[in-house]
This record gives C-alpha cells, structure tokens and sequence, in this order.
C-alpha cells in the first residue's frame, strides 16, 4: 500500500499574480494560489482535506474508504481517486436513487477507480450521521474509515490550515487579504485558523440561503453571500461570460461552482472599493475542475 504523505506535495501549489493578466485595472494586487495544480484527480481543497485523514486511516489499519455526496460531488471523486492510488478500497454513499444518476460523469469515473457505488434515498441520506444508518453501511460493507460529505472535519481543516503558511511563504509577508469559496467549509475554517491577525479571511458561500454562524475564535473571518448566483451549482449567462472571459484573458481553467464564483465576487467587490487601495489579496483555487462538464461548454459556446 502507498503512504498518501509521501504521494504528493503542496510545492506543486504555486502563487500566481493575475491582475497584470486581466484586461481591467484592478485596484488591488491579485494573486491566485493555485491548489488545482495539487494533483490531475485528487484536486484542490480535496487534496488538504484528505491529507491527514487518509494518513490517520492507514495509521489506525482500515483498508476501507466510505464516504457520502451527490451524483456530481468534487469529494467523492478525489476520495475515489486517492483511493486508487494508495490501493484503498472505496464505498461511495450516493444522494438520491435514481438510474439516471449513474449515467453522470462524476459516478462513472467513481466506479472506473474501483469505489463501489451506494445509492439510497434523498430521504435516507438525510439520515447519513445517524448510530442506524451508520450501523446498516457497517453490516453492508464492513468496517471502513468515515469521511464525510464534503470531507470536512477536525483533520480536514488542519490540513487545509497549511495553506495560509504557505502562501506567506511564496508572498513573502502576510497578504491584507485570503479570499475562497466555501461549501462545507473546511477550507475557510482552515484559513482562519492560520491567519495572522492583520490578514482578513472571506468566505464567498456557493450556497443560497446559508452561511455559518460568525466565529469569535476568528475575528478575522467574514463571509460574502451575494455571489452565490441562484444557490448551489446555479449558473447565470453573466457567470457563463465571465467564466469565458477570464479564462481567455488568464489560460487558468475555472469551475462555475466555486472558484469562478468566488473570483466574480473578489473582482466585483475591488471594482466597487471595497479592499483599500493596493490591498494585496490572494484567492485561493480550490480546483474541482472534474466539474467542468459537457453542459458549460455547450452553454459557453452559444453565449
């Protein structure tokens, strides 16, 4: 069996300024941290969110990965991934039983890893944290390292607070501001773990109608909710177009979930003063770039 900490490196995350690459002027220095170059399958976040809990499974001898997540879920293909590299064997919980759902990009990837595909139903899934429908998975598939939806947990955020080392590192000093999409999360919370104290953290929700409660063990932490376009996975022509036009004017792929959302938002808010002048912000690319599927190009292309 692999060892998942000497498979991959954060190196391979490098900072990049994009403000001399975009056709408008920006008031402030923009740079991109780039975790989608982290690793081709398991991408982005993922790849910090699993990082420790994939090392604690090996540690504590499971040779079973289970975990949750819908037909198109960024976790459950890097879980099915990381799987196959460290050879791990991979249960997949699925929301929603319908056929159709197997027919999706994300579920045949899944099962070309080798994760075994367990569809049951919205209703049931609600139920994924409870002792009853834990103990039914663990009588169908026996023991296996939980993860869950989302990959968010107490390891999770202490991989993804690694980042904000990092990127002081690559900066040199402590950027005015972090910015990144947040699903479940994980990655912001980590974020603001590691943030010093004159570093602003900001969460752009990629969810219509939530956002965590504000943290007093992080002061620093805020959240944007105005980006989400519609709520989760929602497209809009005007997120289309820019989806389009950064990457023409950048050559860096973006999803429309997440990061294109979050980049909308941090433009946005520069365009309309919101950072003080020459402010030095860094987004962070969360990758999931699995997510780029047929629908946005055919949409893109008729824009």
């Amino acid at each position: 069996m692999q060892n998942y900490s000497t498979y991959l490196s954060s190196q391979d995350s490098p900072l990049q300024r994009i403000d001399h690459l975009l056709a408008e002027s920006l008031p402030i220095s923009l740079y991109l941290k780039r975790d989608d170059l982290l690793h081709p399958l398991v991408s982005g976040n993922k790849w910090r969110k699993l990082k420790y809990n994939l090392i604690a499974a090996q540690e504590q001898g499971f040779q079973t990965l289970l975990t949750f997540g819908g037909a198109r879920s960024n976790h459950l293909y890097a879980t099915a991934a990381a799987g196959q590299l460290l050879g791990l064997k991979t249960i997949g919980v699925v929301r929603g039983d319908e056929p159709a759902l197997l027919n999706s990009p994300t579920i045949q990837f899944c099962q070309a890893a080798g994760m075994t595909i367990h569809q049951v139903s919205r209703a049931a899934f609600r139920e994924k944290e409870s002792p009853d429908f834990l103990a039914n998975l663990a009588q169908l598939f026996g023991p296996a390292y939980i993860l869950p939806e989302g990959g968010t947990n107490d390891l999770a955020i202490r991989g993804t607070s690694e980042i904000m080392p990092e990127l002081m590192d690559q900066l040199g000093a402590a950027p005015d501001v972090v910015c990144c999409a947040v699903g479940t999360g994980g990655t912001v919370l980590g974020l603001a773990t590691s943030a010093p104290p004159q570093t602003d953290v900001m969460g752009f929700m990629a969810l219509k109608g939530w956002s965590p409660p504000l943290d007093p063990a992080h002061p620093n932490l805020t959240y944007q909710k105005d980006y989400h376009f519609g709520g989760y996975a929602k497209t809009t022509p005007e997120l289309l177009r820019f989806v389009a036009d950064f990457e023409a004017q950048t050559g860096i792929l973006i999803e429309q979930v997440y990061t294109a959302k979050m980049l909308f938002g941090v433009l946005d808010l520069a365009s309309k003063g919101h950072f003080k002048p020459k402010a030095t912000v860094v987004a962070v690319h969360t990758g999931g770039l699995q997510g780029r599927d047929d629908i946005l190009f055919r949409k893109l292309s008729s824009l």
